[in-house]
């Protein structure tokens, strides 16, 4: 058996690793998790400020979700329409803050609330008027913003 001399054995080579499906999108999760606990901390903040009595209309979800569409319009607006965003603004404000901010979870235990205390028909109301509140807020946000933009760009 020979013994190959320490000068003539080459290096093993480095296996080529495959890239991280992570790797790249640290910065992308930290800034969505940062902005969701701002936007989160802020609904709660609404909650503790306009509480709401079992069985009644849940006022302040309802606003909360009809206000964070209308700010998502205008933002989506801005961010694709007139300002050349970094690319960390929208993960940080549209789906961390207003995602954290709005709250589809909250909206869905309302209803399911009111119809197990014996509030069906406020439940129905509650899940018809969010729905249309929120996509109406959508679209009044969206449009209001194009034609301020217009008129500012005459």
């Amino acid at each position: 058996m020979t013994v190959p001399h320490p000068e003539r054995v080459d290096e093993p080579v480095a296996a080529a690793r495959p890239a991280s499906p992570w790797q790249g999108q640290a910065p992308v999760v930290a800034m969505v998790s940062l902005g969701g606990a701002i936007g989160a901390s802020a609904r709660y903040g609404a909650t503790r400020l306009w509480p709401v009595e079992t069985g009644g209309f849940p006022w302040t979800t309802f606003w909360v979700n009809v206000i964070g569409c209308a700010v998502i319009g205008v933002f989506m607006v801005v961010i694709t329409d007139m300002w050349a965003a970094h690319r960390l603004v929208r993960p940080f404000f549209g789906t961390g803050v207003l995602g954290g901010f709005t709250t589809f979870s909250t909206y869905a235990v309302d209803i399911r609330r009111l119809v197990d205390s014996g509030h069906p028909g406020t439940g129905l109301a509650y899940l018809a008027a969010t729905l249309c509140a929120a996509l109406t807020a959508v679209w009044l946000a969206v449009t209001a913003t194009r034609r301020a933009l217009v008129r500012r760009r005459r």
